[in-house]
């Protein structure tokens, strides 16, 4: 027997400084006597059965479970040497190997790009739709009654990515986003058709509603795979797409309105979305593959709603989707029917904000990148509700100036709740459970965009804009606080001020 073999012997043989000390640590020494004695413990168990089957070989006597023994011995020097082999080579986690760039992850990111500006884009648009609706094929309706409209096409988006999000989970981004794409064409061009409210809210509501989930949750969810430290910068630049739509739809609706129709305004609209889905679909594409343990879950899991970081955070977001979404369906009919503005004022709000969001999407990524997501989330939640203090509120329905000013204001503020939202929930799971985070996320907080959009007018018609804001701010106090507790469920249950998370 090989003398090395024994622990004490290994001891001595240890390398050594000139001092005599070993140079391995005890950790270490701990480490290989461990291996070792399991190593001996495995060829003493050999040796034994080999002297006790070369015993009955001498003696002449046959053994009859010398076959199973073999086999036995066989399958244990197999595994024996598995184990070394497992022990010497690296396992690279695609969790812990995030490529971080290059041009495969880059293309990504413009294919989110251009799936956000068509279904995304189209949402925080909406109100401009539902100003022109209410002037004249539905006129004879009221503005609460309008919002349904908006709200169901916002709501379903939102929430069906708690389904959404485990099937990209499962089977990736690249028939759910082709399906969707075909959906959302399907929508705007029958809606150029509709003339009811019926129609409106079966077409826009319902069939654009489960086509804009498809895609936004699926171009979110890519881009979480290819990202880890700068998720925020990425999910800004992917975010961007919803506000260049926001600002380009407006612009174009208010263009092609009074010299086309309505008809053929959409029809316009729907070739531009048939470009950006196109390009869109060819460059999408995930990069940790569906694992089987992924494929075995649910699709719909409530115990994740167990995780208090992350029901905080979802009880915050229901706040922001209130505001939001509220101010974005009801500032063309606020600037229309509360004040003595142009018509065309409610146009330019929306895309003063929605152009004023792309930077507010893009920058603050940046710099959530390196000071933490949630602590940049914190600081522009304080800032949005600030100047809807300051300037919304009091002067909102007398100045002009003000109102343009809150508009951009409000624009940057917003824009980076969306873009910080996802990289935030990134921040609470693993890549490859992006999909079922998010989804299950916006599964609660979209109920506030189901209400929000008809709330708001109701408001606006019944006690007047000041009260309609005022609703609002308090709304933004009540997530904010909901958020600090989230940061402080991050936190270990800690209230530490200086530390990045």
């Amino acid at each position: 027997m090989d003398p090395t073999a024994n622990p004490a012997v290994q001891l001595q043989h240890l390398p050594t400084s000139s001092d005599g000390r070993a140079l391995a640590e005890p950790d270490e020494i701990w480490d290989g006597l461990r291996r070792t004695v399991s190593k001996m413990t495995g060829r003493s168990k050999l040796e034994s059965e080999e002297k006790h089957h070369s015993n009955h070989q001498e003696t002449g006597i046959r053994s009859p479970g010398r076959t199973r023994s073999q086999r036995t011995r066989s399958q244990r020097t197999r595994t024996l040497d598995a184990q070394d082999e497992e022990s010497a080579i690296p396992i690279v986690d695609a969790e812990d190997d995030f490529p971080e760039g290059g041009l495969r992850a880059w293309l990504v990111v413009a294919s989110a790009w251009l799936l956000l500006f068509p279904s995304f884009g189209f949402m925080v648009s909406i109100g401009t739709l539902q100003d022109y609706w209410s002037q004249n094929q539905l006129s004879n309706m009221t503005a609460r009654d309008i919002g349904w409209i908006p709200s169901v096409l916002v709501y379903l988006s939102l929430a069906l990515g708690i389904w959404v999000g485990p099937l990209f989970d499962r089977y990736g981004p690249r028939w759910i986003a082709l399906t969707g794409s075909v959906g959302f064409l399907l929508m705007i061009f029958f809606l150029a058709e509709c003339k009811t409210f019926w129609q409106m809210l079966l077409c826009c509501g319902v069939l654009g509603g489960v086509s804009g989930a498809m895609l936004t949750t699926t171009s979110l969810a890519a881009v979480a795979h290819w990202f880890k430290e700068r998720r925020g910068l990425t999910q800004g630049i992917a975010m961007m797409g919803s506000s260049c739509g926001g600002l380009t739809i407006p612009l174009m609706l208010r263009t092609t309105l009074p010299k086309y129709g309505y008809a053929w305004s959409l029809r316009i609209i729907g070739f531009v979305f048939l470009f950006c889905f196109i390009i869109g679909n060819i460059l999408i594409k995930a990069r940790i593959p569906p694992t089987a343990a992924a494929k075995k879950k649910a699709i719909i899991s409530l115990s994740i709603y167990g995780d208090l970081r992350l029901s905080l955070f979802t009880i915050s977001v229901f706040g922001f989707e209130v505001v939001l979404f509220g101010a974005l369906g009801i500032l063309p009919t606020y600037a229309t029917l509360s004040t003595n503005f142009a018509p065309a004022t409610g146009f330019n709000l929306i895309a003063v904000l929605n152009g004023v969001s792309c930077i507010g999407r893009l920058l603050p990524g940046y710099v959530a990148d390196k000071i933490g997501r949630f602590n940049t989330l914190l600081i522009m939640i304080v800032f949005t509700l600030l100047w809807m203090l300051v300037l919304w509120l009091p002067l909102g329905t007398s100045s002009l100036a003000a109102l343009y000013s809150f508009a951009a204001l409000f624009g940057f503020g917003t824009g980076s709740w969306m873009a910080l939202t996802p990289a935030c929930v990134g921040q609470l799971c693993r890549a490859d459970e992006f999909g079922r985070y998010y989804g299950s996320m916006y599964f609660i907080a979209s109920l506030a965009t189901l209400v929000c959009i008809p709330i708001s007018g109701e408001l606006v018609e019944t006690v007047g804009p000041q009260p309609m804001v005022a609703f609002f701010c308090a709304i933004l106090g009540l997530s904010l606080v909901s958020f600090l507790f989230s940061r402080w469920a991050c936190l270990g249950r800690r209230w530490t001020v200086k530390v990045k998370v």
